[in-house]
């Protein structure tokens, strides 16, 4: 009789705390003789992935046991890499699979109009080729959009959320959330003298296309003002305080934090390059465009300090190797009891199991009314009685 098999794969941005996912997962299933397959670069290795060429197994299939997973949660990263592949929206197809009849659609989202394909078909085939029963998918709102949809064509798959934005429905926490406010706070405090020094005020950015949970929490910890994408601030206030701040400190300067979907009123973030496999299109830099205003309007000098990929660099802080191996070791407990198409979570602060998100609902939103101060910009610190550890609920 033929072992179970597992397969499991990291997909969209990496964060520290997946290696802790796969190490766990690999320890526990060697205890029930459960073979575990790594899939490598996300969704990539199942539409890609050519069973009957030794050079892309080797690209895409890792086998992994205790001995090669021993030491992987001691670093960073993902060990199995990743890619932002979309199987539903393939802009061009595997040289083996070219000429295969898959449906095509027409994308006209760049301006000029080019076909990609839905290679679900592909990823069935080769989960079937590999002998994969059951599988793990371990990413954020992008990536779990497709597990969702592999379970409704009846792949027995469970998630796990990781996105140091923190804004995966149905959960309160993501996986490397902590450490990039860890991350964000070491660098603002470490970067007050050399603002100081100067006497400028200081623009920090941080990820955040469609919510503010980066640039709220790297305030909240840090006592500053923050721009966040569920609300647009009225610039010319906005200005007015941070002089207000720089001028009140005996030091002469001041500090903010935007989200890198941040708007004010009369401005539209502006984006520029080719929509990626799930449309999205990167952002022009806020901050500096924030920095442009100030001098403009008030003649401040400004000092921007972009923290986006430095946040998701590294070793993960405890709190990320803790949720980490805890939504590995419930996501294993599912898979042995057959479940499917549930997601680990962390609810009212209790660890559980909750439906995979409904793609179609978009990334989870801040409450404005009951996190963020619309007049004075800056995260919310009273009535926090009663709240999960994390402040917020899914």
């Amino acid at each position: 009789m033929a072992k179970k098999r597992i397969g499991i794969l990291t997909g969209g941005g990496d964060v520290p705390g997946l290696n802790s996912v796969i190490k766990t997962v690999t320890y526990r299933s060697s205890e029930d003789d459960i073979e575990v397959v790594g899939l490598r670069r996300g969704w990539e290795a199942l539409t890609h992935l050519d069973c009957d060429n030794p050079a892309s197994r080797r690209r895409y299939i890792m086998p992994l046991d205790r001995q090669n997973t021993r030491t992987i949660d001691r670093r960073g990263g993902t060990v199995l890499h990743s890619s932002r592949t979309n199987p539903s929206n393939i802009q061009k197809l595997p040289d083996h699979l070219a000429g295969e009849d898959f449906p095509a659609s027409l994308n006209c989202e760049s301006g000029a109009a080019s076909e990609t394909w839905d290679l679900s078909q592909q990823v069935l085939n080769n989960l079937t080729t590999l002998g994969i029963d059951q599988l793990i998918a371990i990413g954020g709102d992008d990536t779990l959009g497709y597990a969702a949809k592999l379970d409704e064509l009846g792949v027995k798959v469970v998630a796990i959320p990781k996105t140091m934005d923190n804004d995966v429905r149905n959960t309160e926490y993501c996986i490397g959330f902590s450490t990039a406010i860890t991350r964000a706070s070491d660098a603002i405090q470490r970067q007050r003298t050399t603002v100081a020094s100067h006497e400028r005020i200081g623009i920090f950015r941080v990820f955040g296309r469609d919510a503010g949970f980066t640039a709220l929490y790297a305030a909240y910890v840090t006592s500053i003002r923050c721009l966040i994408p569920e609300f647009k601030v009225d610039l010319e206030r906005l200005i007015r305080l941070l002089i207000e701040d720089k001028n009140a400190n005996p030091s002469n300067y001041a500090l903010i934090v935007v989200s890198e979907g941040a708007e004010w009123q009369g401005r539209t973030i502006q984006e520029y390059g080719p929509a990626d496999a799930y449309g999205h299109r990167k952002k022009v830099n806020v901050a500096e465009a924030l920095a442009d205003e100030i001098k403009q309007r008030a003649g401040v000098e400004t000092m921007v300090s972009d923290l986006t990929y430095d946040l998701r660099s590294g070793d993960p802080d405890f709190v990320d190797k803790l949720v980490s191996l805890t939504f590995g070791n419930i996501a294993y407990d599912a898979i042995l009891d057959g479940k499917s198409g549930l997601m680990s979570a962390l609810v009212n602060g209790c660890y559980e199991l909750v439906p995979i998100p409904d793609p179609n609902l978009g990334p989870r939103k801040l409450d404005v009314a009951t996190t963020y101060s619309t007049d004075r910009y800056r995260p919310m610190y009273a009535n926090k009685q009663g709240l999960p550890v994390f402040l917020n609920r899914a």
